[in-house]
C-alpha cells in the first residue's frame, strides 16, 4: 500500500474523508450535466493530455483543486504531466453520472518504465472542479507490483449487469462498506460480506485472494481467508470515491494512519488503498485494489 507522512494527514488533503462523508450518498451534483459518455471522455482527454505533456486545453473550472500523491498543486506543477510517455492498454473506469465523479486505474509509462495511476475527477457544468492523481511505480512504493498481471481488465470488472441484477446505490454502499468492517474485525465472517465463491482479489496485478490464489491454501476463500493485522492498525479510514450504479461497482479510498509505528527511525506513515468493488445480485464478485 503506498506510504505517505503521517503529517499529511493533518493537510486536508486527498479529499478530506470526513468532509465527503458528510455528504448526502444519493445527492445529485446540481451542476451536474455531465452524462456517462462524457465522464468517459473527460478522463481520456486528460490521459491524453499527460502523453502530450499540454494540459492547457483541460476544461479547468476557475477554482479548481488539484492533487498529485495527496500534495496540493496548480495543473502546471503536476509531474506527470511531464513524464508521462505511453499509455498501455490497461485502464478501468469508475463513472458516477449522480455525483459527476470520472475515475479510473490505468497503466502508463514513463521513459519505457510501467506506472500504476489512479485518477479522479469531479465534473460540474463541464468543467473539472477536481482532479487527484496517485502513481505507484514500484515495490518500494507499493508493497505488492505486478505488472505483468495488468495486461487486460478482467471480465469480471466488466461485466454489465441486467437492471434485475443491479442493487440500489445506498444498498451497494453498505455492501463495500462490510469490506473495511471485515478488515477492522479481522475477520470477513464476522461481518458477513457477501462474497460469491468465486469472488476475488487482484491487488497491483497480484491475486491476493480467491480460486486462483497461489500465495496459500487459506487464501483460496476470500471471505474465510486468514486477515492480520487490520485491527492493529486502527479505525480504516473509508472514502466513497464513486459508485458506477449500471456496472455495479463501489470505488472506495481507504487509509490507515495514526497508530502505524516509525520505521528505520523515519517518519510515521499512513497507509492508503484504492478499492473497487464489483456488486450485483446482493453479493461481492470482484475486487480489485491500486495502492
Amino acid at each position: 500500500m503506498k506510504k505517505a507522512p503521517i503529517a499529511m494527514l493533518t493537510m486536508a488533503l486527498c479529499w478530506s474523508i470526513s468532509a465527503m462523508a458528510a455528504q448526502p450518498v444519493t445527492a445529485p451534483s446540481p451542476a451536474m450535466t455531465c452524462d456517462r459518455e462524457c465522464l468517459r471522455g473527460a478522463i481520456t482527454a486528460y490521459l491524453d493530455a499527460l502523453v502530450r505533456h499540454d494540459v492547457s486545453k483541460l476544461p479547468l473550472a476557475e477554482k479548481v483543486r488539484i492533487t498529485e500523491d495527496c500534495v496540493e498543486k496548480t495543473i502546471d506543477k503536476v509531474g506527470m504531466v511531464r513524464s508521462v510517455t505511453k499509455l498501455r492498454g490497461y485502464r478501468q473506469d469508475f463513472l458516477d453520472e449522480r455525483q459527476g465523479i470520472a475515475g479510473t486505474h490505468v497503466v502508463v509509462e514513463e521513459g519505457g518504465a510501467p506506472v500504476l495511476l489512479v485518477v479522479r475527477m469531479k465534473i460540474e457544468g463541464e468543467k473539472i472542479t477536481e482532479m487527484e492523481t496517485l502513481a505507484t511505480r514500484s515495490k518500494t512504493e507499493g508493497s505488492l507490483f505486478r505488472i505483468d498481471g495488468l495486461e487486460n481488465t478482467t471480465a469480471a470488472m466488466n461485466y454489465a449487469p441486467k437492471k434485475s441484477q443491479l442493487n440500489t446505490r445506498e444498498e451497494m454502499i453498505r455492501i463495500a462498506l462490510l469490506y473495511p468492517a471485515g478488515l477492522e474485525a479481522e475477520s470477513f465472517v464476522k461481518v458477513d460480506a457477501p462474497f460469491t465463491p468465486e469472488a476475488y482479489r487482484l491487488e497491483n496485478g497480484d491475486m491476493m485472494a480467491g480460486p486462483d490464489c497461489k500465495r496459500n491454501e487459506g487464501c483460496k476463500n476470500i471471505k474465510t481467508q486468514p486477515l492480520g493485522g487490520g485491527g492493529s492498525r486502527g479505525k480504516v479510514e473509508t472514502r466513497v470515491a464513486a459508485v458506477d450504479e449500471r456496472m455495479g461497482i463501489v470505488w472506495l479510498r481507504m487509509a490507515w494512519g495514526g497508530n502505524r509505528p516509525p520505521r528505520d527511525g523515519g517518519p510515521q506513515t499512513e497507509l492508503t488503498v484504492w478499492e473497487s468493488f464489483k456488486i450485483h445480485d446482493g453479493k461481492i464478485h470482484a475486487v480489485y485494489a491500486e495502492e
